[in-house]
């Protein structure tokens, strides 16, 4: 029998995209070995099996094969709001046990299981497979190391603090990252009466009781949070930490290249002078912000290209909706006469453009990012600096780490509880971004990182070294 590493990702674009290409770099380093991905689809998910990005990993990479676990419905609940939302990520997998149960079964008969790897929405897989199966778990977190040094403090925060952190304003200060006020934190970890805040402290125990704990970062980007979590400075003193495995970076590939009229566009503009707007594949917002984001625009005289999604509506917020929006009328979203004055240096997108593409090319020097993790990753593997706009999960905690740790990104300064960026400020941030000193400063620490993270993936880099390690977890395992 062959042996086979088997991938359990979230069904969310971002969780799934990230753990196939840790996949793919899992083959690079022990190229005998197979890879199964057990993919599961949320109800609501708009990713088809169909997907041009399935239909090309499976024809290029033969050493991986894809298992479609049958369809399971969430119980129904009149009032889906946000929290609802993210707490059916964890849902999905314990209602789907069964069926991986026998999926794994069938697997074993025709290959030999070395290591079971699961995403951190799936954790209730992780006790029901480790009862059943004598299969060593790693779990991937696919954000960012301070992050999981947040993630893995909860369980002592809950200890500590009884209130929910969203009726509090305090400053919470944790080995190895930068001070977090307490409504700069998750919203699922702020609301304790919400069922998802139990979903996150008990799967931050569960990690620590795995295999190892695979993240995608490099060493030199988090070193400090690194550290900290090594030391066991963020779990309960009387815990060992699971190894960890730094593989980062790993960014979304596609075999085949985008012909995309905006690359058309940008190879008609003058070098690092174009500024990108994007806000991740739920990033969305409403029509008084998408108004002042171009009055802002217009205003700052920048070259711009900015994907334009539908606007939200006023009951809507944007972890809320997760289908994918009907192409929106630019015309009608936007100020009158705004597309005709700005058509000599701006380009808008309906709703998707190629990303990675667009960050790798010489005519884009800025990007203004919801601070979704592949998208930092990519922009800072491209060297391309950042204006942080955080939308949603843990992308306002993320921010703090870019701006202030990483010093990769400037921020915009918001108002009030919908945190409106006005057009006044959003003018300000992105001339600074493209055309001040301290632009420049931001721009040489992201090509810094660029270097060092080519290094990391490079032979004898930090990355390359710690994959190898995992592969010999598998071998041994």
């Amino acid at each position: 029998m062959e042996d086979t590493i088997v991938l359990y990702p979230s069904p969310g674009r971002g969780h799934l995209f990230s753990m196939v290409e840790l996949g793919k770099q899992i083959l690079e380093h022990h190229p005998s070995i197979s890879i199964t991905i057990i993919i599961s689809a949320m109800p609501t998910e708009s990713i088809s099996i169909d997907d041009p990005y399935f239909s090309t990993l499976c024809n290029t990479n033969p050493s991986i094969t894809l298992i479609h676990l049958p369809q399971v419905s969430l119980p129904p609940n009149t009032s889906f709001s946000p929290l609802d939302f993210v707490a059916s990520f964890f849902e999905l997998p314990e209602l789907n046990n069964t069926n991986l149960h026998q999926t794994l079964l069938n697997l074993s008969k025709s290959s030999n299981i070395k290591a079971f790897i699961i995403d951190f929405f799936c954790s209730a897989a992780f006790e029901f497979v480790s009862s059943r199966h004598n299969i060593p778990i790693y779990f991937f977190y696919t954000t960012c190391a301070s992050g999981l040094s947040m993630f893995l403090h909860l369980p002592i925060l809950d200890k500590i603090i009884t209130k929910s952190l969203k009726d509090l304003d305090i400053i919470i200060d944790l080995p190895g990252i930068p001070k977090i006020p307490s409504k700069e934190l998750p919203p699922a970890i702020s609301d304790r009466s919400h069922r998802v805040y139990q979903y996150l402290v008990d799967t931050a125990k569960l990690m620590i009781k795995s295999a190892g704990l695979i993240i995608n970062t490099f060493e030199l980007l988090e070193r400090k949070a690194l550290q900290a979590i090594q030391e066991g400075k963020c779990g309960a003193p009387d815990e060992p930490v699971p190894p960890l495995f730094c593989v980062g970076p790993l960014l979304t590939t596609s075999e085949s290249k985008s012909e995309h009229e905006c690359l058309t566009w940008l190879d008609s503009q003058p070098t690092r002078s174009v500024l990108f707007l994007c806000f991740g594949s739920m990033g969305v917002f409403n029509s008084r912000q998408l108004r002042e984001t171009a009055i802002g625009l217009e205003k700052s005289g920048v070259r711009f290209l900015w994907v334009v999604r539908p606007p939200l509506a006023d009951s809507q917020t944007q972890a809320g909706r997760s289908s994918t929006p009907n192409e929106p009328c630019l015309d009608l979203l936007l100020p009158e006469g705004f597309l005709e004055r700005t058509k000599d240096r701006g380009f808008l997108v309906n709703s998707w453009a190629p990303q990675v593409e667009i960050l790798n090319h010489g005519s884009v020097g800025g990007f203004v990012t919801h601070c979704g993790w592949n998208s930092v990753l990519e922009a800072l593997c491209a060297g391309v600096p950042m204006v942080a706009w955080p939308l949603y999960a843990e992308q306002r905690m993320n921010r703090i780490f870019l701006v202030e740790e990483m010093k990769v990104a400037l921020a915009f300064r918001e108002a009030g509880d919908d945190h409106f960026v006005n057009a006044a400020e959003l003018e300000e941030r992105v001339i600074e971004l493209m055309n001040s000193k301290k632009g420049e400063a931001v721009r040489e620490r992201v090509l810094k990182l660029r270097e060092d993270a080519v290094v990391a993936k490079s032979d004898g880099g930090s990355s390359c070294i710690a994959m190898a390690k995992l592969v010999d977890c598998f071998k041994k395992g």
